[in-house]
Order: structure tokens, then C-alpha cells, then sequence
């Protein structure tokens, strides 16, 4: 079985809409592919209504956390009930503070003397949840920057850089709770791939978030060498933590296939049996 548990679509900020990426999942040979749009379960219905025959669609969502201490990081949630209030709400509270974030970046990036507009940007977003990748992709329309990846940087989108804003976020403790309460199983999203924006999160704090209901650590992405996957995998052997292997698929917003990183089928097969909210979706030709 070849299985990618971390794709996104045109619902947050891939390029692919749902049915496309189920429809391109399946031509690359996956087996298995998880839905975890920023923030939001908005692809979900379209993706399982075009599933090919032989693709199970695993339900999931990426949860944008950040610690007491500052440090932003993202979680994989599995398989919850998406009706589940309380995690309904939280992640409400995340998708409308997008568009006031985006528009105060856009701001930013004017003072800082650069022409995006807030037309450019929604024109990109369509109808997804509006982010920094987005904005991103205006700047390589404008010439600022040659990629996605180099807006990044301090001196434009990365954390704390000179065109961020803060936008509302989960406490990551009270993310895996959510998720838990609504039968779900959290993973934490490429830990180590702070040239995302995405701080480096701690040994420490990765054990803490063991100790509080963690399921798993995200070990082979693109974003991880060779150094940093050896280090997550051992610490998630200490800790007693699963580790997963995905694309991180946002179509042609980044270079990465889908299927270019897996997970394990046992791995996969113990997500699925800890995960009650819901339950994978098998694929019947649509």
C-alpha cells in the first residue's frame, strides 16, 4: 500500500480542488490520501463524492497552533467527528481571522513599498481559506520573490518577518484535547522545517505534547534531511509516538509529488484503529 496522510486543495491553498487531487492522487498510484486543508473540512465532501475506485480518502484537517512561548507549529488531525462543537468552533475562529491577517499583510508589504493589492491576493485564494501562501504567489507574480519558498524569509512572511501578522491560533495542548474529545488522532506536522515559517518547536515541548495525547510525529517530509529525520525518529521511539511520511501536496505551489513521501501501512492501520470520530472512505469509482 503506498499512503500519503498530508495533501492540500483549492479549499485552503493547494491548486488541485478536491476531486482533482483524489483523481491525481489515484494516478500516482496512492492507495490511500488524507485531506488536511488548513483549518477547514470544506474538500471533504467533494473529494469522497469523486473518489476513484481503489483510493480510500482518509478525513483530516491542519490545525495552525502556537505555544504559550510563541512558537508556531502545525497539527495533523485525523479522522474527527467534524460536528464535534467545541473543535468546530476553534477552528471557525481560525478561518475568520484569515482574512483581516492577509489584508494587514497586504498592508505591510505596501508600506514596505511593494505593489500587491488585496484584489491580487483573493483573485489567488479564490475560494479557499486565504494564507500566506497566497500572498506569497503574489509576490512571485510581481517579481519581489522567485518562489514561494523565498517569501519565507525574515524580510517578508516568515514569523516574526517584516510583512507578518499574528492571526488567532489553537494552543497545541488544547488542539490535541479537541481532537481526542472528538474522536480524532493528532500528529505533528513537519517539526523541523522552520524554513517554512514555521519555528523550530523542541525536544521538550514534543515530549509535553506526548504526555498530553500526541498519537504521532510527521518524520519523513521534504522539508527534513537526512540528520533531521534520524532525530524525529528516534525521539518518537523514546516517546513511543508514530511516525508518518507525506507529500505535504499543494499541487504547482510546491515542488513536492504526491506519493514522494509515505507512511507505513501498519502505521496507517493503527491511526485508523485509535481514530472514532469517523472512518476512512472507501473510494467506488465516482
Amino acid at each position: 500500500m503506498r499512503i500519503d496522510l498530508h495533501t492540500h486543495s483549492t479549499a485552503s491553498d493547494g491548486t488541485d480542488t478536491p476531486a482533482e487531487l483524489v483523481r491525481n492522487a489515484a494516478a500516482a498510484g496512492l492507495d490511500v490520501v488524507a485531506l488536511t486543508d488548513h483549518d477547514t473540512v470544506r474538500g471533504h465532501a467533494e473529494a469522497a463524492a469523486a473518489l476513484p475506485e481503489g483510493l480510500t480518502l482518509v478525513t483530516g484537517a491542519e490545525l495552525s497552533c502556537r505555544t504559550s512561548g510563541g512558537t508556531g507549529l502545525h497539527l495533523l488531525a485525523y479522522l474527527f467527528d467534524p460536528d464535534e462543537p467545541e473543535l468546530e468552533r476553534e477552528r471557525e475562529l481560525v478561518r475568520d481571522d484569515r482574512v483581516p491577517r492577509a489584508r494587514a499583510m497586504v498592508a505591510k508589504l505596501r508600506d514596505l513599498g511593494v505593489p500587491v493589492t488585496w484584489e491580487q491576493v483573493a483573485r489567488i485564494a479564490g475560494d479557499g481559506s486565504v494564507g500566506r501562501p497566497h500572498i506569497a504567489t503574489a509576490l512571485v507574480e510581481l517579481g519581489v520573490v522567485g518562489s514561494v519558498p523565498d517569501a519565507f524569509t525574515p524580510d517578508w512572511l516568515a514569523d516574526g518577518g517584516r510583512a507578518y501578522a499574528e492571526k488567532h491560533e489553537l494552543d497545541p495542548f488544547a488542539a490535541v484535547r479537541l481532537v481526542r474529545a472528538a474522536g480524532g488522532v493528532t500528529v505533528l506536522a513537519h517539526p523541523l522545517a522552520a524554513r517554512r515559517g514555521v519555528a523550530h518547536i523542541g525536544e521538550d515541548e514534543i515530549a509535553e505534547l506526548a504526555g498530553a495525547g500526541l498519537d504521532g510525529i510527521e518524520v519523513d517530509h521534504m522539508d527534513h534531511d537526512a540528520t533531521a529525520r534520524a532525530r524525529l525518529r528516534a525521539l518518537a521511539g523514546d516517546l513511543g509516538l508514530l511516525t508518518t511520511g507525506s507529500s505535504d501536496y499543494h499541487g504547482s505551489r510546491k515542488s513536492c509529488r504526491l506519493g514522494e513521501y509515505t507512511t507505513d501501512p501498519e502505521i496507517y492501520g493503527e491511526i485508523v484503529r485509535r481514530a472514532t470520530g469517523a472512518f476512512p472512505v472507501p473510494g467506488t469509482g465516482g
